[in-house]
């Protein structure tokens, strides 16, 4: 059985896979001081609650944008589970998608990792808007080589940042508000970040299919996908399961070598 961890800025998330099966899927507050044995505490239990003994875990991948993350996870793999997991990134890692950047070493994994589920699960060329602690869009043209992209801040990042910068202006979770025109302050936040930022998701998806010149299957992902999908017409995809897909998929072209 197959442990797949993806170490994400805002999350970690882990999954279990039997085969191309997925079985299970945990959440963790990314936190650089967590230990090898609390994240172990953490899992056994949360595998125990669905009948799986830790002992059938055989292998585990790591795709992490959180170096200093790295180092307690493959602890929790090498003390916990026995076994030496691959790590995105790493030279030996063979992802079967071609990078065609100005400095290919500058991907992030989480980017790499949504590239290849994404060429194997739809059709190309490809476009995929991951809505995480920041928002990324990544280009993938019609032979599935990745072609570039581009990043903006996450709808909570902006969240935050107004809070901390506006003294006035309360903390508030982002919503969907029914009207633009609000008649409150927390409603007026919502209404500013959520219809602005599906501006800002609409205006760079036009860009870039206009700079792209062909026709493109837009997916979203992420952890605040779905509740863009319904506002933002031009995302014809959501699939939140995509970074641990590919995850599973990159150590199924890994296998033979290990």
């Amino acid at each position: 059985m197959l442990l797949a961890i993806d170490a994400g800025n805002t999350n970690t998330v882990f999954a279990l896979f039997d085969g191309t099966t997925q079985i299970g899927v945990w959440r963790a507050v990314t936190n650089v001081q967590r230990t090898s044995d609390e994240y172990a505490v953490f899992l056994k239990t949360l595998m125990a609650q669905i009948g799986v003994e830790s002992s059938t875990v055989t292998d585990a991948i790591l795709g992490s944008v959180v170096p200093d993350v790295n180092f307690n996870l493959v602890r929790l793999c090498r003390d916990h589970f026995d076994c030496e997991p691959l790590i995105i990134g790493s030279p030996d890692v063979v992802t079967g998608i071609k990078v065609c950047i100005d400095r290919p070493e500058e991907l992030g994994a989480d980017r790499l990792i949504n590239a290849v589920a994404g060429v194997s699960l739809y059709k190309t060329p490809l476009l995929i808007v991951d809505f995480g602690t920041a928002t990324t869009f990544d280009v993938i043209d019609a032979d599935g080589t990745y072609r570039g992209g581009a990043i903006a801040p996450g709808v909570n990042l902006s969240l935050r940042a107004l809070h901390l910068a506006a003294a006035k202006l309360p903390s508030v979770a982002v919503a969907k508000p029914a009207k633009v025109i609000a008649t409150g302050t927390v409603t007026a936040i919502q209404s500013g970040i959520f219809w602005g930022y599906v501006g800002m998701v609409e205006g760079l998806i036009s860009r870039i299919k206009a700079e792209f010149g062909a026709p493109m299957t837009v997916v979203a992902t992420g952890g605040l996908s779905k509740l863009f999908i319904d506002a933002i017409p031009s995302l014809d995809e959501v699939n939140t399961d995509l970074t641990l897909r590919g995850l599973a998929l990159i150590f199924e072209r890994n296998r033979k070598s290990l």
